[in-house]
């Protein structure tokens, strides 16, 4: 169970770095031609959303790894659901981004995949 686990957990962590990093090191300008969903959101929710996505990658893999807490792992995994819950419904009320909202389906499966596989993991 814990393989699956670092797979699953690894596969999560490297798409929430790409999104979230991007979100934080980019622009607000530059974000809003690349991605339809900003214009609805003030340049400081866009950063926070982008720090939630890295914090909950570090989350996914840190507390496991090192041992310390590691039940703030899985507990990670939800939150990263959650964002993804969040954006899936954010890309469907704008209609027009169905690309996106595949995106949300599979990195939301992986999260909560990693969340039940490191419950699992840790009993």
């Amino acid at each position: 169970m814990l393989i699956a686990y670092w797979i699953v957990a690894a596969l999560t962590a490297l798409a929430c770095l790409g999104a979230g990093g991007l979100k934080l090191i980019r622009p607000y300008d530059q974000l809003k031609g690349a991605m339809g969903w900003v214009n609805d959101f003030r340049p400081w929710q866009v950063k926070l959303i982008g720090a939630a996505e890295v914090l909950g990658a570090i989350g996914l893999i840190l507390p496991m790894a090192t041992g310390i807490l590691p039940v703030l792992s899985p507990i990670a995994g939800i939150g990263i659901a959650l964002i993804q819950a969040g954006a899936f419904v954010t890309h469907a009320r704008r209609g027009n981004e169905q690309q996106m909202m595949i995106a949300n389906m599979v990195v939301f499966a992986l999260a909560g995949a990693s969340a039940v596989l490191g419950f699992f993991a840790l009993s």
